[in-house]
């Protein structure tokens, strides 16, 4: 949803007769990829030691118990609204919106990082319905491994969308 209404408010601001985006594109990716990078270095500043347990929040505690309509209306929820995927579906459509192509191809584009990104939360779900009681063992693993990893694994998705968004607009905002 994000990334469409930013695609829509871009529209039409295709490169320039020189290939460079407009100053507004370059300066909305350098300050979206300085903020990608401070939610990097805070991620990664507060991920846990080894050998500490991870803290759980109480809804993800209490997330066993959800009956699908719960699980997909939390999941829905905090989809659109965590700050962290607000900024990276923004940093996506804005690399889309700098492209020269039409409005149709930028909507595949738009797309395709849309069903790349649900593939992450998307293949548990494929699993246990693909494998159903065989696939406890191999979700409870991957799920104990995420808990554990969870911030470095945020923190390294930020800092490559910031490096990407700061390069570009350095790049163009210098040229």
């Amino acid at each position: 949803m994000v990334g469409t209404i930013v695609l829509l408010v871009s529209g039409g601001v295709g490169p320039s007769d020189q290939g460079q985006p407009a100053d507004w594109v370059s300066a909305l990716d350098l300050t979206l990829g300085v903020l990608l990078l401070w939610v990097a270095v805070k991620e990664w500043r507060g991920r846990p030691r080894d050998g500490k347990e991870v803290p759980l929040p109480k809804w993800m505690r209490t997330v066993d118990s959800f009956t699908p309509v719960k699980a997909l209306a939390l999941g829905t929820a905090m989809s659109a609204l965590n700050p962290k995927n607000l900024l990276l579906s923004i940093a996506a459509a804005s690399a889309i919106a700098r492209t020269d192509t039409s409005a149709g191809a930028q909507a595949v584009a738009l797309a395709v990082y849309v069903v790349l990104g649900a593939l992450g939360p998307g293949t548990p779900v494929v699993l246990y319905f693909a494998l159903r009681e065989r696939s406890k063992h191999i979700l409870d693993d991957l799920r104990l491994w995420m808990e554990q990893h969870n911030t470095a694994i945020m923190a390294v998705i930020c800092l490559l969308f910031a490096a990407k968004l700061v390069g570009n607009a350095v790049s163009d905002l210098s040229s």
